[in-house]
Parts: C-alpha cells; structure tokens; sequence
C-alpha cells in the first residue's frame, strides 16, 4: 500500500497546475469538454428556482456556483449606450444610406471592441452593469414612411437591409461562433414596424409577404451571419403574439433556419400577455401570467424579464410546464454564454485583453466621420450650386433647429461626450476670414414666433449664403411615437419660405430619420443635403461637404414620397398595396437608391451571362468628372409576366465603387437563380417561374443607366439537369 501511495504522489507531482485545478473543478468549467456536456452538467448542478433565475436576462449571476452575470441589458445602436462617453456613431438609417457592408462591419467591430472593454472594466451600462450580450441590431424594415422608429433600421429593401444585417452582426460578434466577442441579439421579430398600439396591435400578414418580404433578412442574419439571439415583438401576427408564436420562434426560427442560440421577448412582452404595464394595455392574451410564461417557454421563448424568474417554477408545480421544457431553454441560452466563454478563465480568451483605452480611441472618431462623410445624401444640386466656394464667401448665416448645438443624434445611445454643430464646423473650416453667424429661428416643433423668425430673415438677407438645418428630433419621431404625416414639423416650412425668399443662395441640411416630404423646397431651392441624425463629429462632416472638401456619396435606403398619397394606411401589411419602391406606382420626390455626387459617373458594356447556378451580370463603370468619387452600382430585376404579382422593381445586387477622375472600374455581379424566386404559397415554398426578366443597372430604382434581358428557362432546365 506504501508503494502504491508513494507512486500516485509522484504521478500528482508531474501534473501542472492547471491539470490539477481542472481536476478538482465540476465539468462545466472543463473547457476541453464539448460545449453540449458542459452545458449539461451545469444545468444538472441547478434547482429549478436557479433554472428559472438564470432565465431573467438582468439576473445577477449565482454566487453558489460561482457564475457572472454575463447577460445584461446592453445597447449599441450607433454606439455602446454606457453611463461614460463612448464613441457616438451616425443612426442605423445613416449607415443604410452608405450602401457600404464593409464600412458597417468595421463599424460594428469598433462597438463590440467597446463593449468588451466595458464588460472587462465591470463599467456600468444603461441598466445593468455591462454585459456580453447586446440587444442590437434593430433589423426590421422601413416599410411605412410614418414609422417612429426608421432610426433605428437600414432599409425599406429586404435585401439592403439583410446585406447590413450580415455586416454588422458578423462585426459585433467576430468570426469565431465558438469564441464570441459579444453576442448580438437581431430584433423585433417580427413583423413589427407600427409604433401606435404596439403592445396589443395584430398584424394581418398573408403567407407570401411574410416570407418574401418580412423575414428574408432575418433568414440572413441567422443563416449566414449565425445571430445567436432574437427578440420577439409585441406584437401578434394574425391573432397570435410573437411571444408565444411557436410558428415564429420554433416552426420558422429552428425548423426553417437552424437557429440554436436563445430568444428573448421584448421587455415586458410577457408580462403585458396578461396584464398592463405601465398603463399600457397588453396583448390580453391570458389573465394568470403564470400560463402566460409557460406558454412562452413551449413556444420558443427562452429568455424573459424577471417573470420568468418568478412564475416559471410555478408553473412546473401547476402542471403547467415540465422542468425538461425549461431546460431546453436553458440550454439555449448558456450555449451562448459558454461561446462567450463567460464560464471560462478570462486568460483563456483573447476579448478579456482588451482595455479601456478603445473606447473613444482616435481610431473610433475617425471611424464614426468617415461613416458620416459616406452618409452624406445629396438630394439636389441645381447648376451645381455646390459645392461651395471658400474664396467667394465672406459671411455665412446657419439658420435653424438642427443647426444649434442641440441638433438630434438619435436614440438608443448614452449622453454624447461632444457635439460638434453646424455652426461650430463651418467656424472650423473657414476660419476668421469668413463670418458664420447663427440663428435658430424656429424649435423643432414649436409654433410660429414671428419676432424669431425676422431676426433669422435678418441674418439671411445680410449673408452671402444660407445654410439651413431643418429636420426632425426624438418628439417627432422615435419609440412609441409615429408620424401623421411627411411634413416639416412646427413652424420650420414658415422659416424655410421665409428664409429664402429674404436670400435664394439657400442651402437645406436636411436631419432626420425618417422621409420629409419637402416639396416645396425641392422646387424652390438651389441644393439640399441628406445629413441623417449625424454622429459627434457632425458639423465638421456637414461643412466639409458643403465645400467639397468631402464628395457626398451617400444613397437614399428608402423612397421618399412627395405626400401620402397613394400610400396605403399603416395597418396596411401587404407591401403589394402599394409600399415602397417595390411597388409604389406614383412618382416619388426622391426614388429608392438616390443619390447625387459632385462627379458624374458612366455606364456601359452590359454583359449577361447564363450558368446552371444563375446570371452573371457585368458592365463598366467610370468616373467621367473631375473629382474623385463614389457611385452606388445598383441592379434591379422585373420579372415580365407571370402567374401572380410581381415587384415593380426587385434589388438583387449593389456595390459601392470608388473611383479616381477618368478611371474605371469592371463590376461584375452574380445572380443565383434562387434570387429571381417568388414565394408561391400552393407549394409554401419558393419557386422560380420560367420566363423573361428585365436586367436594370442605375445609380437609382429610378435612375437606369443600362437595360438588358435574360430569358431563364433554357437555365432552369440546364441546372435541373
């Protein structure tokens, strides 16, 4: 026995250290096991009060184990939202208007660079201290103009907005599904795109549109980007909230596309299934919230507010649910926990390196104005009236609400750490030669104040040129708050009109979110520039594109109605009705995809090829002016004829192309077949129809440059072969 205890103490004395700490830990801090088997010893260690604790995503981890609170309420719309400055980037519908996945990636991966150096630094976010899984991005689709919350997305286009969707998932979570460095949590799903009565509204949506338009990009985020997790909406989708649409979040979610990480309803979402919230009236879909939760669970919903925590393992003692029904949510979303490697020893992974000294780095600020320089959307330039001459100008009057320092940046992020105005920029570009006075004239939506708006005629009449900043700000359009119309809120057309008729050489800056309808000055005025709800650094981005120091280059994700006419009400859920420039048949102010450049640009050479996998459609592209600049290469289908309806219009393909005075660029685009396919609903399923479709390449949905055809039956028949 001697020799036997003497020999296990020389076998203990050639392991490491690690070895042996490894040894005397539970399984699920074995990192060498499969993810699956560490999972299950964990939820094997926990009572079903723990369960349901560690399914309250603002839990406060659970000390007997040792395990973080990992989870946390965290945002980064356009910006990690923290109780510190971080880097404030321009809103979503500015990032959509870059038509750069590129961009919108690195921009992503500079967020979650901050968000883990705030989750490393225990920092405190908006509600929770920080932590790795972060409720962003907002990818529904702008379908209605009226919609509060245009802000938050990319694109009224399924395809604009999956191709962003991909980017900045891929860039908030790195490219390592087994070793995140955030998770990032696709929302509302779905069919959420109503602020008025969100909570209990039911959307009627047919079989078609819901899967040829409403979740196409969804299907993207999770299939190609590999999302690990999605937010159920308020709302129901023909009778049936998404917080207990199995449907949705099973049938679609994991039968469909073979999502494994976790859902989460909105917050409150289950609560308000059975009571209000808050004064806000629910989906009143069950009295007892003990039911309510349990009808969650089986339905798909893995991760909740703290009702789950409270009324989960009720419903396990009523019969309700079954405790294995709680573990497969469970199991759900530690799988992300254990990619985040929240369980593991931060030596162990890479992210936990990452320091305080990202955040706001120089680096990020520059990133967030070239983000904003690539925004910029010329709507109009009237015989080239900009840009701007610095050597002809002695004195420049910004006039309006959006030119002050408390012009919008957008919600969903913390308290900026700097604004830089319209005002403050050109007084940094141009320098003491050049005069730059300011006057508000009028608030966002305040009445009109006469006195107000002659001491900004005044101002305007006295200078060389006027540079008007209108728009919009969070009390016209935001979270709970819709549109009633397109119009320039408050008294900002008085101020408008009035402004020019005292100095036509009248410049509109245009900040907002969603579309404004600004007729008049469409007519009127000589330039009008898209600027969005800007970033930090907004005013320095604004002045250099107004003198050229920066090409704008950015292209409108959304059509721009020059009224409401024509478009259908917001309960209107079948975009074939007439919504967006898919099937919009009036004419529009501003088209889908429009935007204006200080160059001009060429096309020719259209080419259309045919393999068995689908077209590939080639062409040149030059810039023919002599500025350097970027054009948005822009191919839309029409299929001819068909059984059904189809599109007006269908983006399939898009690249943004830089280009050097005189040179050009060859772009190529493939088209799979599977691209040209509509949702027929006698097969529930996609299908493409044999026939003749129309091959459009623009600078717009309007704006076509080159035409072709290609005629995909002979190709339909090769590929079946």
């Amino acid at each position: 026995m001697r020799h036997w205890i003497i020999a296990g103490a020389i076998a203990c004395a050639t392991l490491t250290s690690s070895q042996l700490l490894a040894q005397s830990q539970p399984a699920f801090r074995n990192t060498k096991l499969p993810v699956e088997d560490r999972i299950t010893d964990l939820i094997g260690k926990l009572t079903l009060e723990e369960k349901a604790q560690q399914l309250n995503h603002t839990n406060k981890g659970l000390p007997r184990l040792n395990l973080p609170a990992w989870g946390g309420w965290n945002q980064t719309l356009h910006g990690v939202w923290s109780k510190q400055p971080t880097t404030l980037f321009p809103i979503a519908t500015a990032m959509g208007a870059t038509w750069d996945p590129d961009l919108i990636h690195t921009v992503a991966v500079a967020m979650s660079d901050e968000g883990r150096a705030l989750y490393n630094a225990k920092a405190e976010g908006p509600r929770t201290t920080h932590g790795l899984v972060f409720r962003s991005p907002v990818i529904n689709i702008s379908r209605d103009p009226r919609w509060g919350r245009v802000q938050e997305v990319f694109s009224e286009d399924p395809y604009l907005t999956g191709r962003m969707a991909v980017a900045y998932v891929r860039g908030l979570q790195g490219d390592d599904i087994s070793h995140l460095k955030l998770a990032a949590t696709v929302k509302h799903f779905a069919v959420n795109n109503v602020e008025t009565g969100r909570q209990h509204l039911s959307a009627t949506v047919d079989e078609r549109n819901l899967f040829e338009y409403w979740l196409p990009h969804w299907r993207d985020a999770i299939m190609e980007a590999h999302a690990q997790s999605v937010m159920s909406s308020y709302n129901a989708i023909n009778g049936t909230p998404d917080a207990v649409n199995h449907y949705l979040l099973t049938d679609i979610l994991r039968g469909k596309w073979h999502f494994d990480g976790f859902v989460t309803d909105d917050l409150g979402a289950v609560e308000l299934l059975s009571s209000t919230r808050h004064n806000e009236v629910g989906q009143r879909f069950s009295e007892d919230p003990v039911y309510s939760a349990a009808m969650a669970i089986k339905a798909g919903n893995d991760s909740d507010d703290p009702e789950f925590e409270t009324n989960l393992p009720l419903a396990v003692q009523r019969g309700m649910l079954t405790e294995k029904e709680i573990d497969r949510a469970l199991r759900n979303v530690l799988r992300v926990g254990f990619r985040l490697g929240a369980f593991d020893p931060p030596e162990d992974s890479p992210y936990s390196k990452i320091g305080m000294d990202v955040v706001r780095s120089p680096e990020h600020l520059k990133l967030s104005d070239q983000l904003g320089a690539e925004s910029m959307t010329l709507l109009l330039n009237r015989q080239n009236f900009l840009p701007l001459d610095k050597a002809k100008i002695k004195s420049v009057a910004v006039i309006g609400p959006a030119g002050g320092d408390d012009y919008e940046t957008g919600n969903y992020y913390g308290t900026p750490y700097r604004k830089v105005s319209v005002t403050r920029g050109l007084e940094s570009l141009l320098g003491n030669k050049v005069k730059v006075e300011y006057e508000k004239g009028t608030g966002y939506i305040d009445s009109l104040d006469q006195k107000a708006i002659d001491r900004a005629v005044e101002l305007a009449r006295k200078s060389d040129i006027v540079v008007l900043c209108l728009g919009t700000n969070l009390k016209v359009e935001a979270e709970g708050r819709d549109r009633r119309n397109l119009d320039l809120p408050g008294a900002q057309e008085q101020l408008l009109e009035a402004v020019y008729a005292a100095n036509p050489k009248t410049v509109l800056v245009l900040e907002n979110a969603g579309p404004l309808a600004v007729t008049w000055a469409n007519d009127h005025l000589p330039a009008i520039l898209g600027a969005w709800y800007p970033g930090e650094g907004a005013g320095d981005t604004i002045a250099r594109t107004l003198f050229g120091d920066n090409n704008p280059s950015g292209h409108l994700p959304y059509t721009v109605y020059q009224s409401l006419d024509g478009v259908p009400p917001q309960n209107e859920y079948d975009v074939s009705k007439g919504y967006t420039y898919m099937y919009f048949k009036g004419l529009p102010l501003y088209p889908f995809g429009h935007g204006l450049s200080y160059t001009s640009f060429s096309y020719s050479g259209l080419k259309v090829a045919r393999s068995a996998a689908g077209l590939t459609v080639s062409f040149a592209i030059k810039n023919v002016g002599e500025r350097a600049g970027a054009d948005v290469a822009q191919l839309y289908t029409h299929q001819r004829s068909s059984s059904t309806y189809q599109p007006i219009k269908s983006l399939r393909a898009f690249e943004r192309v830089l280009l050097k005075p005189g040179e050009t660029k060859l772009i190529s685009f493939e088209v799979p077949y599977s691209h040209l396919a509509f949702y027929d609903v006698k097969i529930h399923d996609f299908r493409v129809e044999p026939g003749t479709f129309d091959i459009l390449i623009g600078s717009s949905s309007e704006d076509i440059r080159l035409r072709s055809e290609a005629n995909i039956s002979e190709a339909i028949r090769a590929a079946k072969k």
